[in-house]
């Protein structure tokens, strides 16, 4: 692996990006971790996880404000491709981490970086996502998972924190995983594992269940624009306060949840329940507007492009050249 002098640590101010910190410094012998927390309209307050990182070792702690660029270069394009995940989920969580690597890749330039982290374990995709975005972005980079080779639980992470005078509030602890942004939620573990559970109605932020809807339906009008929403009800709206305003206004229905078994990348199955309001109806009326427009043979040729350009999101594969010269035909 080689030793980093200087890494940039993807940083979240939970438990496990928090003891990368020490650990990176103290097990790696990293000289230098700079934090980079990325404000993507998760809604969580970032000023106190940009202090909890310099109280926890690091040198600088960054935070960028990238939610437009979320929605403008990574939801815009992926709407346009109706990019749904085995034909159901769009893809919210996924379109997160290409944008993230970005971030990371562009830190570790301007701060003479020699090396990147991120606090992903083993088991999930995430770790594919950052380290296949980032090798696509700098090669050069060196890229390291100190959860993925540390072998620790939860508890014993935590005591390896307090060893380097790190505390972590106790609080009653959630039984579920969960990763938010501004197009949705991501709800795992748990009560889940078990398919047979059907889900609590406390998981749920974004939508309302049925009993709590509206007796009336609200009628929404989506302007496009070359496959972009750029209005709402004849208004014209930016990009964020379009997706914002929508989410309201569908989730307020009932509508954007999935429960779904999906096949992870690393190969196993995994039961995840998702909200995604602004985005499913958003690739919906897409497609019925391409319904209209697109002659039949780019109707059907197109939806094997769909099915492609998802599974390459889904996997990570946002910077590759396929990708590239999908997003050439979808223009």
């Amino acid at each position: 692996m080689g030793r980093a002098e200087k890494v940039v640590l993807a940083y979240s101010g939970g438990v496990d990006t928090t003891v990368c910190i020490p650990y990176l410094m103290n097990e790696f012998g990293v000289k230098e971790v700079i934090t980079l927390a990325a404000d993507l309209g998760q809604g969580d307050e970032l000023e106190p996880i940009r202090k909890k990182a310099l109280a926890s070792g690091a040198k600088e702690s960054l935070v960028a404000d990238a939610t437009e660029d979320f929605v403008v270069n990574y939801a815009f394009p992926s709407i346009k491709a109706n990019a749904l995940y085995e034909n159901r989920y769009p893809l919210s969580t996924a379109l997160a981490r290409p944008l993230i690597a970005k971030l990371l890749v562009d830190a570790a330039e301007k701060y003479g970086a020699d090396a990147v982290a991120h606090g992903c374990t083993g088991k999930g995709n995430d770790q594919v996502r950052f380290d296949v975005s980032i090798a696509a972005l700098n090669p050069n980079l060196k890229v390291l998972a100190p959860a993925r080779e540390w072998g620790m639980s939860r508890p014993e992470a935590m005591a390896y924190g307090e060893k380097y005078g790190l505390s972590f509030p106790v609080k009653k602890s959630s039984p579920y995983s969960i990763d938010r942004n501004l197009l949705g939620r991501s709800i795992e573990a748990g009560p889940l594992e078990d398919p047979w559970n059907e889900p609590l109605e406390e998981i749920y932020v974004m939508t309302k269940g049925i009993a709590e809807t509206p007796d009336k339906p609200d009628y929404v009008e989506i302007g496009f624009e070359k496959g972009i929403p750029v209005a709402l009800n004849g208004e014209a709206l930016g990009p964020v306060e379009l997706i914002t305003q929508l989410n309201d206004v569908v989730g307020k229905h009932g509508f954007g949840r999935l429960d779904m078994l999906e096949n992870r990348l690393v190969g196993i199955k995994s039961r995840e329940i998702y909200e995604t309001p602004a985005l499913l109806v958003l690739i919906t009326a897409h497609r019925d507007l391409e319904s209209l427009t697109l002659t039949a043979d780019v109707t059907h040729y197109k939806r094997g492009i769909e099915q492609t350009y998802s599974e390459m999101d889904y996997n990570g594969l946002w910077y590759s050249p396929l990708k590239q010269a999908l997003d050439a035909f979808i223009d």
